[in-house]
């Protein structure tokens, strides 16, 4: 008879499988929350998730208490176990003593520290994935659910016209709870979807431009932060960010970039200029080539230099020293 073989895990120890593993350390994620929350963010229904934490409940792994889900660290699960069998086997208590004090030296979730120990925790998030229009599914679970101000990077969502309907109305009512929406969106977007921004701002998001948004995110209040994993244009994989410090970093980052962007005030209107006109004096402002604002703009360097010449036109100079000392005694800049 084959000797049996040893666990390759500490949760196949209890007779759980790898797919267990890997849901495990996703749960293990939200322990402390409600069993509401925690089925929205791994995207079930609370029936669903009782379903699927059954076998971790009969283990003892995990618990239910006041409608909150609470789950053992592995460290944890393996000495109550230990424990347990100690007290009830007399003649091998000294030995699961010493075993149980050190499960969690071998499960690598403590460390020793000069006289002292420091508990190591996982940060708090996770990797998500889910197909075609998980990223708008789970966007509007988690700002429903969370108060406080919704920011967002939009670098290039507002070509997808499906998604946009969404997300316009999540933002209606973001709105109408008194709730600031702030997003940031790559200059070429006043001329590549001129009416969804303003369909946009129209519901109350604030809107401003970049030469360029170097990545998707969505801040809601200090609760939460989604963003591409690795950052760019892609919906998923996304991570999930709910660790505080993480999200408040984000959120900080993103002021930077709002105070960095330019308003475009004109959005409602049809005509773009006013909001180019404003770009296009921060850009010569900032000494950038006719090729590098075509680049940023997403149009032709023909196109860049007819618009420069219309604006050197408009303020009545003949070099672009000359416009800038004029668009700023006009208050342009």
């Amino acid at each position: 008879m084959p000797a049996p073989r040893d666990p390759a895990t500490l949760l196949e120890a209890f007779g759980l499988g790898d797919d267990d593993d890997h849901f495990y350390e996703r749960i293990r994620a939200q322990s402390g929350r409600e069993v509401v929350s925690v089925a929205a963010a791994l995207g079930r229904t609370p029936q669903e998730l009782e379903r699927d934490l059954a076998a971790f409940l009969a283990h003892g792994i995990v618990r239910v208490e006041d409608d909150r889900v609470y789950v053992d660290s592995p460290a944890e699960a393996i000495v109550r176990v230990l424990s347990e069998t100690a007290a009830t086997a007399a003649r091998a208590h000294a030995r699961l003593s010493d075993l149980a004090a050190a499960v969690p030296l071998l499960a690598g979730r403590a460390v020793r520290q000069g006289d002292g120990d420091a508990r190591v925790r996982p940060i708090d998030g996770e990797i998500s994935t889910g197909g075609r229009g998980h990223a708008v599914d789970l966007t509007s679970v988690l700002v429903r659910q969370s108060p406080g101000e919704v920011r967002s990077l939009r670098p290039d969502q507002f070509l997808e016209e499906s998604r946009e309907a969404a997300m316009t109305e999540l933002l209606r009512e973001v709105v109408a709870q008194g709730r600031r929406a702030r997003a940031i969106y790559p200059v070429r977007a006043l001329t590549e979807a001129r009416e969804a921004l303003a369909r946009r701002a129209a519901a109350g998001e604030e809107v401003r431009v970049l030469p360029a948004v170097p990545t998707r995110l969505c801040v809601i209040g200090t609760s939460y932060a989604l963003l591409p994993e690795p950052l760019g244009f892609v919906d998923e994989p996304l991570t999930l960010l709910r660790q505080r410090g993480l999200v408040e970093v984000t959120a900080q980052w993103f002021d930077e970039l709002w105070d960095r962007a330019s308003p475009v005030p004109e959005i409602e209107s049809s005509d773009g200029r006013p909001d180019l006109r404003r770009f296009l004096l921060q850009q010569l402002a900032e000494g950038a080539q006719d090729e590098q604002i075509a680049r940023r703009l997403g149009v032709s360097l023909r196109t860049v230099r007819r618009r420069v010449a219309d604006l050197l036109g408009e303020l009545g100079a003949d070099t672009r020293f000359q416009a800038g000392a004029e668009a700023v005694r006009r208050g342009w800049l």
